[in-house]
This record gives C-alpha cells, sequence and structure tokens, in this order.
C-alpha cells in the first residue's frame, strides 16, 4: 500500500523549492498571472470603497498567512484567546472548518461542552474547542455571518478569527499574519506557481508579523527584512513550539515527554509544515527510525494505521508518534496493537513579548 503524499501535491511543493520544467514553469506562470489580476480587481474595489468591510459591533482578530501551507495558525490563535481572557474579555472563536461535513453555521463547542465530532466541525475547529474549554467555537462558510452569530448566542467581547487575513469581509482590529522563520515566502511567486496566497505588499494590512520556529528576530532575518521593506513599522516577533502535553492514544494515558528520550519511533504527520513536528521531536530526543509525510488535513484509514504499523516494525521502531492535529483525524479508528504516541504543541513567544501584549491591549481593551 502506498503511504504519503499525493503525487501532485508532492511535485508542486518540490515545484516550489527547486523550481519546475520549463513547460510547467510556462504554465503555472499564466495561471498565476490571472490570478494576480484577480487579487488587483479585489484591492481596487476595497480601496475605492465599492466592497467595503462591516462592523460585527466588537473588536476583531484575525489570525492567518501569507503563504499556503503550516506557519502556526492553530497554536496562535490559541494563544491569542488565552492572552485575551487573561485580559478579561469573552472570547469567540470563528473559522470556516476546512474539510467538515456540514456547510452552514454550526456551534463546535459552547461554553459547557463540545457539540460537534471533528468530522462535522473541521479538525482544527475541534482542536481548538478541545484545548478551549469554556470558550465558544462557531465554524461558518460566512465569517461575517458567524461572528455576528457569535457575538449574539454567547454575548462575546472579542471574536478570534482563525486563518482569515485573506478575508476581508469584517473590519479587523488586529491582523496578526503567521509565516515561517526559515524560507519564509518559499520562491516569492503566487499560487499555483509558488506558495503565495497574496503578493507580499498585502503585509501592510498586518498589525504584527509573527516569525515560527526562531529563538530571535535575529534568525527570522529574511521576515524582518521584508517586512520593512513592505510594511515598515510592523513589528516582527519570533515564537517557537514547545510541547504541552503527551499520551498514548490507546488509552488515553498521559506521557510525560521524558520518557520518549531514546524512544525509537515512527513519526508520520498530515500537516502544513511537517518539518517543524520532525523537529521537536529532535528537540525531545526521540530516535525517529522513518518519517512519513501525508498532506494536510489528511483523514486517515484503519488499513493506513496498520501499514505504518508494520513499516514500523521493519524499521525496527517501538511504536508511533504523530501530532493532535493528526489524531483528532483518526481518534475513532482501531488502532494497532503497537504504541501510539500523540504530541500536542503550544506557541511561545520567544522575542517581543511586550509588543503581543501591547497589541491587545491597545486594540481590544476591555469594555
Amino acid at each position: 500500500m502506498s503511504l504519503g503524499r499525493s503525487i501532485g501535491r508532492a511535485r508542486l511543493l518540490q515545484g516550489w523549492e527547486s523550481g519546475f520544467s520549463p513547460t510547467g514553469a510556462a504554465v503555472l506562470g499564466a495561471v498565476s498571472g490571472g490570478y494576480r489580476r484577480l487579487l488587483d480587481v479585489r484591492e481596487w474595489l476595497y480601496a475605492r470603497g465599492v466592497v467595503r468591510s462591516r462592523a460585527v459591533g466588537c473588536p476583531v482578530v484575525s489570525v492567518g498567512n501569507l503563504t499556503l501551507g503550516g506557519t502556526g495558525k492553530t497554536p496562535a490563535t490559541l494563544l491569542a484567546v488565552e492572552t485575551l481572557v487573561g485580559l478579561g474579555h469573552r472570547p469567540g472563536v470563528v473559522s470556516r472548518g476546512y474539510g467538515r461535513r456540514t456547510g452552514s453555521v454550526q456551534v463546535v463547542a459552547d461554553t459547557a461542552s463540545i457539540r460537534l465530532d471533528a468530522e462535522d466541525a473541521g479538525d482544527e475547529p475541534f482542536l481548538l474547542a478541545r484545548r478551549l474549554p469554556g470558550v465558544p467555537v462557531v465554524v461558518g462558510p460566512n465569517r461575517y455571518d458567524a461572528a455576528r452569530f457569535t457575538v449574539s448566542r454567547f454575548d462575546a467581547t472579542v471574536i478570534v478569527l482563525d486563518d482569515a487575513f485573506q478575508h476581508r469581509t469584517l473590519v479587523k482590529d488586529l491582523e496578526i499574519v503567521m509565516v515561517r522563520a526559515v524560507n519564509p515566502w518559499g520562491n516569492r511567486r503566487l499560487l499555483p506557481g509558488g506558495p503565495l496566497r497574496e503578493p507580499l505588499v498585502a503585509l501592510k494590512r498586518a498589525h504584527l508579523v509573527i516569525a515560527t520556529g526562531a529563538a530571535n528576530v535575529g534568525a527570522a532575518e529574511e521576515v524582518a527584512r521584508t517586512v520593512r521593506e513592505y510594511a515598515p513599522g510592523v513589528p516582527v516577533i519570533a515564537a517557537a513550539y514547545a510541547p504541552t502535553e503527551c499520551w498514548e492514544a490507546a488509552r488515553m494515558s498521559p506521557v510525560k515527554p521524558e520518557e520518549l528520550v531514546g524512544a525509537r519511533l515512527l513519526g508520520f504527520a498530515g500537516i502544513g509544515t511537517p518539518g517543524a513536528f520532525r523537529k521537536t521531536l529532535a528537540d525531545l530526543g526521540v530516535v525517529a527510525t522513518s518519517f512519513v509525510e501525508f498532506d494536510d488535513h489528511h483523514w486517515y484509514t484503519s488499513r493506513e494505521l496498520q501499514t505504518l504499523a508494520e513499516r514500523a516494525s521493519g524499521v525496527r521502531a517501538d511504536g508511533l508518534v504523530t501530532t493532535e492535529k493528526d489524531w483528532v483525524r483518526f481518534r475513532t479508528l482501531p488502532l494497532p496493537a503497537m504504541p501510539v504516541f500523540v504530541i500536542g504543541v503550544k506557541l511561545e513567544v520567544t522575542a517581543g513579548e511586550a509588543e503581543w501584549r501591547a497589541a491587545f491591549e491597545g486594540l481590544c481593551r476591555t469594555r
């Protein structure tokens, strides 16, 4: 059985890193040009007031990115909510709910409990609901409608939008852009010829730029240089991932991270940036005998889990290890006989804590 990323996705990612064939580059360049023209039309409409952003009746914090792939939006959303709670707010989280079975506005979690499973909520909203007990999480195809619903239903004093930098129908009080510290912009080309969802000039809409995977701003010099060029004055903050919990999936029993030091495990992940998880494993001292990458948001099958276990046995691994987000997508399936360890992470600000807090205090004061 074949495991891992789809061939088309793998080729696209490789092309963004190493370049495409002349024919492929020409075709993708033409499509990227058409996409750019559509973005320019949208920008023109907003700039001239033909299309307007609407206020939802309370402050709005948006967490998003400029590139396709994992940049730490979900951990940043968690950190934003925790910061707001600490400032006395009653935040509500609004997300589109990528890949969910439902289509209308749905309550994933209210202030008392989780109301939807991951298939109906989407993997990321379900994870947010699990990690934020007491905080309402709502999904909907129209962010404005979902935000208004959240304010009305739960009396939220601030809305946190997950993955919403490109969603401009709402007035936003704090726009946070997430970016990887290493190779942040890829080949600097627009989709599909590159990973950019918008031109870099869109950074001018940001209030904060968070470089993930950096111990300090100096480790994200390319990010800082680009922000100085396109959005001078916007603070660049450094942040890194840190394990926050670990458990064995079959028994749901907690495991201390230090117990995994020296463990021979096969890692697997279907997330935007699997390299970040590989680094987490290395930092924990896990001996990753092999690593299998799946497409982002991949929903697993029982057969895939069994094949992973067989492959682990073949490389003399003692078990499997994956991310919390991946666990959400196989949590109801029968598990193989060998241990399956799950690691959850949080985002820690490593440089720029004062700027982070000041942004929330200045734009989202408790009313």
